[in-house]
């Protein structure tokens, strides 16, 4: 969900251009079905990134399959197509399958507005709603108003991604504290490292980080019921109730006892990432998206995870989604190709190349610290245990999130004006969507 991107300033370029080959490129052979003999493909991942590896060799692995078909593979940015999908699919330069993001504002909306494919029968078809689990399914699944968890399949990931906490073992071994199984443990090896002039939190707040600390409270606090209300509109929501109330006033007394530094309100995530990687905090609690990059940079210091202590639910979801355009010209080859990342030789690599798969057999990820972030990510999702992220209910929520945790870092905003003010811009969009 946050890893760094291919930036923006190629996005006129791009849109530009991707017309400008339709144009020119209008009788390349692309029919309708399985007849097709080009299957057009973007997607937004490095070569070098766990999705990159594993899709390289689903490209492989498609043309010999397709002895014939040409697979036309185009890298784009992700605020490339975030901010011309719409455009680009209402026309006729829209490729065949690509990568989209997952959640109301993203692909719900496009579903809506009828630019991708339901691809529901396919799914069923060839198994991929055995293989997602109901976590997994939500964000696959959108109704007649884009909304998502219920409805049907616009999209299929084939990768998760969910928060967990680093920790410094030999930081750990120093003060002889042992990992802790429950947040009151949590608590007094924080104590111990602040008695000890060490601030234990490495934390971000000018970025996501330190919303997902206040989420993981809130959490502690919450059920099933609860991420039903807050994410999907079930009910509505009580900002001053318990969930929400203790996310935010622990939050709070974490800074005031000097877990959390007020200078971190500043702090972007990379700055946060590296910090820890070269040892100068003892803990930091942040996604998945890290685990591969630290197994490659930290040289200094042994490592490890637990999830937040005390927590059936975590922040995390789904990975981003392949979609099939509506105006897709080679649907079949598009859902063969799906379905090869599906397969146990693909979701093996992810797996093997630090990814998250959601379908793979942890006994064919050879890596010990990979088949662990593997097995943790299964027992997650198996337990329905996938809470999504703080900001997916509202369009702009993130920027609300961002500015409203870190005056509860600088000292700016108390807890309970920092619950009236996330409050607000969520009920404003409820309101807008007739709820």
């Amino acid at each position: 969900m946050f890893r760094s991107r291919t930036g923006i300033a190629a996005a006129a370029l791009f849109l530009t251009a991707s017309l400008g080959l339709t144009a020119c490129g209008g009788d390349d052979g692309a029919e309708e079905g399985a007849d097709a003999k080009t299957l057009t493909l973007w997607h937004y991942e490095g070569p070098t990134s766990a999705m990159g590896i594993a899709w390289n060799k689903a490209i492989e692995l498609f043309k010999s399959s397709h002895p014939g078909v040409e697979v036309k593979f185009e890298e784009k940015g992700f605020e490339q197509i975030q901010q011309n999908a719409q455009m680009i699919l209402n026309s006729d330069s829209a490729p065949d399958i690509m990568e989209y993001n997952k959640g109301n504002a993203t692909a719900g909306l496009l579903s809506k507005q009828g630019l991708l494919t339901d691809i529901t029968d396919e799914a069923s078809k060839r198994g991929w709603d055995k293989k997602l689990s109901p976590s997994l399914q939500t964000t696959a699944k959108y109704d007649e108003d884009g909304i998502m968890g219920s409805g049907k399949f616009y999209g299929v990931p084939n990768y998760g991604e969910f928060v967990t906490v680093y920790y410094n073992k030999n930081l750990f071994d120093k003060y002889k504290l042992a990992v802790p199984t429950s947040l009151d443990e949590f608590t007094k090896v924080m104590d111990t490292f602040v008695q000890n002039k060490v601030t234990p939190l490495a934390v971000g707040g000018a970025e996501y980080p330190a919303q997902q600390i206040f989420y993981e409270l809130a959490l502690s606090k919450s059920d099933r019921a609860f991420i039903d209300d807050y994410q999907l509109y079930k009910n509505k929501v009580d900002f001053k109730g318990p969930q929400l109330s203790y996310g935010a006033q622990t939050f709070a007394d974490w800074v005031s006892k000097g877990y959390i530094s007020k200078d971190s309100a500043s702090i972007k995530a990379e700055d946060m990432g590296v910090s820890f990687s070269q040892g100068r905090f003892p803990i930091l609690i942040s996604g998945s998206w890290w685990y591969g990059r630290y197994a490659t940079d930290i040289k200094d210091f042994e490592w490890g995870t637990f999830l937040f202590p005390g927590n059936n639910l975590h922040p995390g979801s789904s990975g981003n989604l392949w979609v099939v355009p509506e105006k897709s010209k080679a649907k079949s080859l598009a859902y063969d190709f799906i379905d090869i990342t599906m397969s146990p030789e693909i979701q093996a690599l992810l797996g093997n190349s630090g990814g998250v798969p959601v379908a793979a057999d942890p006994s064919q990820i050879t890596d010990p610290k990979n088949k662990e972030l593997v097995e943790t990510f299964n027992k997650i999702s198996t337990s329905d245990g996938l809470a999504f992220y703080p900001d997916w209910p509202a369009p702009g929520y993130y920027d609300v999130l961002v500015a409203g945790v870190q005056g509860l870092i600088n000292g700016s905003k108390t807890p309970d004006a920092f619950l009236d003010e996330i409050a607000k811009p969520y009920n404003e969009n409820l309101a807008d969507l007739g709820k």
